[in-house]
């Protein structure tokens, strides 16, 4: 495992600028199920806005992009498994048809390493770089600024 003191960024809806290191809303993602804390951010505003672009629809409500700093001493390094490609599959086809997501089980390991997140190569474009946190606590998590707008694309 790695530390990471650092800005990472993450976009939400606007509705929740006021909460920017609340868990994610959904109750499953790439490396989160059954009730698990999951925060999903990027190191890179760019980055933000790759990881997003998937669930971003015409006519959604409007968001906002956050600074957030990090003071993370456990994570776990997927971009240096033999095959990072594992944590980028889609994983939302699998779901759909009543199976796992793969992901979950890398997500699951490192919970039960006592990691408190994981970072992972964007599935789009490799080079850039996702974060999920497992807890949000004040001491791992901050806001590092005011919420910005941001233009969906």
């Amino acid at each position: 495992m790695i530390a990471f003191r650092g800005m990472v960024w993450r976009i939400l809806d606007a509705d929740r600028a006021g909460a920017p290191c609340a868990p994610a809303r959904a109750p499953e993602g790439r490396f989160h199920h059954s009730g698990q804390v999951a925060l999903y951010a990027s190191f890179t505003a760019e980055g933000a806005g790759v990881a997003i672009r998937r669930y971003v629809q015409p006519g959604d409500p409007s968001r906002v992009i956050v600074p957030l700093r990090i003071n993370a001493t456990r994570l776990r390094d997927l971009r240096a498994l033999p095959d990072p490609t594992r944590a980028s599959v889609v994983w939302q086809d699998l779901r759909a048809a009543g199976q796992p997501a793969p992901t979950w089980a890398l997500s699951d390991a490192a919970r039960a390493a006592g990691a408190q997140g994981m970072m992972y190569p964007s599935r789009s474009r490799p080079e850039l770089t996702h974060l999920v946190l497992f807890q949000t606590s004040a001491a791992l998590v901050a806001p590092a600024g005011p919420p910005l707008p941001w233009p969906s694309p």
